[in-house]
């Protein structure tokens, strides 16, 4: 939301005409409402800018959410079926089941990782691979003493990445229509997406970056770097301050 706003404000100070063009004023006219109504249509509806080149014309043209609607849609289904599947206890069963095959750390992660990988060829959207694992997976990474970041980090690994690598998932069908090579073509040479999960595993196995939780008495679990977490946060603010105001 950030983003989308600061882009805005950038587009209105940096480049008026385009905001203009969008609006469908002179940029001589251009005003508070006529300068709304074109950041608002850039951000909602399809636009495009005149241009003579007909590369730059495909990337000027968006469909902003209204054609991204598609996508929300989808990644709102995948949050209710997985809702729907930890509430009838589902995903505790086959948790459960999973848990009882791999019952050290590493079985955890590697577990984890066989979930993701097989949900992408299964359901074949990255959505559901990533939404049903995180809810599987939770409470036992709790119950281990392990910090969410190492589910949250296992996800990208595993779910994220390698759905590309699968040419009837949505992501392997949207790079392979984009770049015009087929998905077998192109994996070989994809070197991040099929080895994260591989150095996933390597990690785990060493516990290498593999962060715990504490328990203390009265404030159940606490991250064992809670002070670098909220330093990293502060750090992030005082950036976007130097970057507004320089």
């Amino acid at each position: 939301l950030s983003g989308t706003i600061l882009g805005g404000i950038f587009a209105l100070i940096f480049q008026p005409h385009i905001v203009a063009e969008v609006a469908g004023v002179d940029v001589n006219q251009l005003d508070f409402k006529s300068a709304y109504r074109g950041i608002m249509n850039a951000i909602t509806i399809k636009t495009s800018v005149v241009t003579e080149n007909a590369m730059l014309k495909d990337l000027f043209t968006s469909g902003g959410m209204e054609k991204m609607l598609g996508t929300i849609w989808l990644i709102l289904c995948a949050m209710v079926f997985g809702g729907i599947m930890d509430a009838i206890g589902a995903l505790a069963k086959i948790s459960e089941f999973l848990l009882n095959l791999f019952t050290s750390t590493f079985g955890l992660f590697t577990s984890t990782v066989a979930t993701c990988i097989g949900l992408n060829f299964t359901a074949s959207d990255q959505y559901l691979a990533l939404v049903v694992p995180g809810k599987m997976y939770a409470k036992a990474y709790k119950n281990k003493g392990l910090a969410p970041e190492n589910l949250s980090r296992t996800l990208e690994d595993s779910g994220t990445v390698t759905s590309a690598l699968i040419p009837w998932n949505t992501c392997g069908a949207y790079h392979s229509g984009v770049l015009g090579v087929p998905v077998a073509e192109y994996a070989i040479f994809a070197i991040f997406n099929w080895l994260s999960p591989i150095t996933t595993l390597i990690f785990a196995g060493l516990e290498i970056k593999i962060r715990k939780l504490i328990n203390i008495k009265k404030g159940g679990f606490l991250r064992e770097n809670h002070l670098l977490f909220y330093f990293k946060i502060l750090t992030f603010f005082l950036h976007i301050q130097v970057y507004l105001f320089l």
